[in-house]
């Protein structure tokens, strides 16, 4: 069973900057055709400051930055048996390419269902950009499957 005592958890702060072939790699990839998420130029001719960061790009980043890896080594995840049970975003400012962005990235819940048969960690992210705005809200849940429970 994972320990609920690392409820609370602070992984700290971590940043990175949003690099354009990274952006456009993953809009190639998830088929996005907006060029407000591809190209510098388009997304100057919609108004923007430039190009936008679509918004499931926000746990790319996360990933990049090491803290799926962080959280799944502190609760001590067995990878054979991950699954990834659910994410959410809130959204409260756009962000572009060459904002750097700051995670600051807590273990906001462990729990079991079943009878500790599947065991869930809660992990959350507020991230800001370099001048301090709230840009969004992550949560992902991951899940572990136990192989044997005793009754």
């Amino acid at each position: 069973m994972f320990d609920k005592a690392l409820i609370g958890h602070d992984f700290g702060c971590r940043s990175i900057t949003v690099e354009l072939c990274s952006l456009q790699d993953y809009a190639k990839a998830i088929g996005e055709s907006n060029p407000i998420y591809r190209d510098p130029h388009e997304a100057r001719k919609a108004g923007l400051p430039a190009v936008r960061v679509p918004p499931a790009f926000f746990f790319c980043l996360e990933s990049r930055l090491g803290l799926g890896a962080a959280v799944r080594q502190i609760v001590q995840f067995d990878v054979r048996r991950i699954l990834h049970a659910e994410q959410t975003f809130v959204y409260h400012a756009p962000a572009y390419v060459g904002d750097t962005l700051t995670y600051e990235t807590k273990l906001a819940d462990i729990y079991d269902k079943k009878n500790g048969a599947l065991e869930f960690v809660v992990s959350e992210s507020r991230i800001t950009n370099q001048d301090g705005v709230h840009v969004a809200d992550t949560r992902k849940c991951l899940v572990q499957r136990q192989l044997h429970i005793s009754a």
